[in-house]
């Protein structure tokens, strides 16, 4: 059965974010807060890697289960989005990471005060990388650099869970039609199978998302099947934990939403990187 390595120090896995940058990523989701598409998955990256950090701490220290990537791309700039100390670089160990953010923010959030009511918190929040927006939508590269960094990690592990790569997005290509670039890195192959290619599309709309679909026929248009035939079938502990999460997941369910919120996107981003064999 694929997708069981287990994820450990002397055998990590590795997970890729492709950040769409786009000029349109300064627009509102539509349903929310008013906060820009950018910010929203900015906040949202950072608050998981910070999570991912959280999971991979023991009593000596951060444990490399992980080498974790963000690419950005907008306009004609194509590259890794680390700011501070790992700017320039692309996969990073996850105990690296753990000691360089860019810098550490003061955000407040709701607390459950023990009575019934919330109150204001203020925590620490460390940021690895800012929003950006700005140009067009260049998905082939980006896509394209997921390749060449995916068939090189895999090829330096062979016997890992497969790289994950997840592309946040909100509009189609600029330059290209990418199905090809993501065909590439779906074909790549490790003992416990191929890199599971997983997209995400944001929403300016109020439509309802559609989150997992087991196949195109109900889907809104060309850009949604395209993005569609693009994603990964989930392996089985992914689609579990979707179910377990309160998702309807057929047996031929795709890491795929279409339409995303920004609850849709910590959803899905928080299921789409679940380990199968953690030790």
């Amino acid at each position: 059965m694929p997708y069981t390595a287990e994820i450990s120090r002397s055998n990590p896995s590795c997970l890729l974010f492709l950040i769409d940058r786009s000029g349109s990523m300064e627009d509102p989701f539509g349903a929310g807060d008013g906060k820009s598409k950018a910010d929203g998955v900015a906040d949202a990256i950072n608050r998981l890697l910070q999570n991912l950090v959280i999971k991979c701490a023991k009593s000596e220290g951060v444990r490399d289960y992980y080498h974790v990537g963000v690419i950005g791309y907008g306009g004609s700039t194509v590259g890794p989005a680390f700011g501070g100390e790992l700017a320039g670089r692309d996969l990073v160990p996850i105990s690296e990471l753990a000691e360089k953010p860019e810098r550490i923010e003061e955000r407040s959030r709701k607390m459950d005060d023990g009575a019934g009511g919330l109150v204001e918190q203020s925590v620490k929040f460390p940021v690895w990388f800012d929003a950006v927006a700005r140009g067009g939508t260049p998905m082939c590269e980006a896509l394209s650099q997921a390749e060449r960094l995916v068939s090189g990690w895999t090829a330096q592990h062979p016997d890992s869970f497969p790289p994950i790569v997840i592309n946040i997005t909100d509009g189609e290509s600029t330059d290209g039609n990418p199905t090809g670039a993501a065909d590439r890195i779906r074909s790549l192959q490790s003992a416990d199978g191929s890199p599971l290619l997983f997209n995400l599309h944001l929403s300016s709309q109020r439509a309802a998302p559609v989150e997992f679909p087991s196949e195109e026929s109900g889907l809104p248009d060309q850009h949604a099947r395209l993005l569609f035939g693009m994603s990964s079938p989930l392996p089985d502990h992914i689609r579990d934990a979707a179910r377990q999460d309160g998702y309807s997941v057929g047996d031929g369910a795709r890491g795929f939403v279409f339409n995303a919120d920004m609850v849709s996107v910590i959803r899905f981003l928080d299921i789409g990187t679940r380990p199968a064999n953690l030790r």
